[in-house]
């Protein structure tokens, strides 16, 4: 690291636990990030923020009026904008350091494994279960790990699954299978803040994994009541007869 790093990233660098090797990983690390609104724009903004050095943002939607109510990455002057350019353009002014690569169509299974067996982490921001499935499916077929994140109405979840851990559960582990209309926040609204807690939450689970720092989520979930302020950890068992990652 150069001096200008040194004292950029300084706070986290005290820190006994994470110190210049933890830094080092994350100046090292592609980060692979699915969706660019609500969950993704404090992902991207604190992963930036935080040194990692790669970014690939994934997203084909444009930003909209009704987006800027709780997706902070983006700004007014950038409606109709692609949500990854304008996502990348707020980076830059961040932390230029970070090399920011954007994708703005969707992935087909092919190049959806190719992206995610290229990064080091992959985060799921998206509000699709379809997907959600996909890129799970992607992540153990490569042995990359997957911090999950899901925000609707008050509530929110945050998840961890590590195919690299023998005994991690995967995200078909939690939900079988899903109805996307109950996932989405257009037909079923959400409160500002709570895309910030939860995405927030992301980005600490994605740091702590990229350098081998304290206990991370995989095995539970932890879910979060916004108007009860109330957080529950609840354990998540591998389900021995998951089509993903059973056997």
């Amino acid at each position: 690291m150069n001096d200008d790093q040194l004292l950029r990233y300084s706070r986290q660098i005290m820190l006994p636990d994470f110190d210049i090797a933890g830094q080092e990983c994350l100046l090292q690390a592609s980060v692979l990030v699915i969706g660019v609104g609500g969950l993704g724009s404090p992902v991207a903004l604190y992963l930036a923020a935080a040194g990692v050095g790669h970014l690939v943002l994934v997203d084909h939607d444009v930003v909209d009026l009704s987006n800027l109510q709780r997706q902070v990455i983006h700004q007014e002057a950038r409606i109709g904008e692609p949500k990854v350019d304008s996502a990348a353009a707020t980076i830059a002014a961040l932390n230029p350091a970070t090399r920011v690569t954007t994708i703005n169509h969707k992935l087909d299974e092919a190049a959806l494994a190719s992206a995610v067996a290229q990064a080091d982490l992959v985060i799921d921001c998206t509000d699709n279960f379809q997907v959600r499935y996909a890129v799970n499916d992607a992540c153990w077929a490569t042995g990359v790990p997957l911090v999950s994140g899901a925000a609707i109405r008050w509530e929110g979840q945050i998840a961890v699954f590590d195919p690299r851990d023998a005994n991690s559960p995967c995200y078909r582990c939690l939900y079988a299978e899903g109805d996307d209309e109950a996932l989405n926040c257009s037909e079923n609204g959400v409160i500002a803040p709570l895309v910030g807690i939860v995405g927030t939450c992301q980005a600490m689970e994605a740091i702590k994994l990229l350098a081998s720092v304290g206990e991370n989520l995989t095995g539970c979930v932890l879910y979060f009541d916004g108007k009860r302020m109330e957080w529950r950890r609840l354990k998540l068992p591998k389900n021995p007869d998951c089509v993903t990652c059973a056997g």
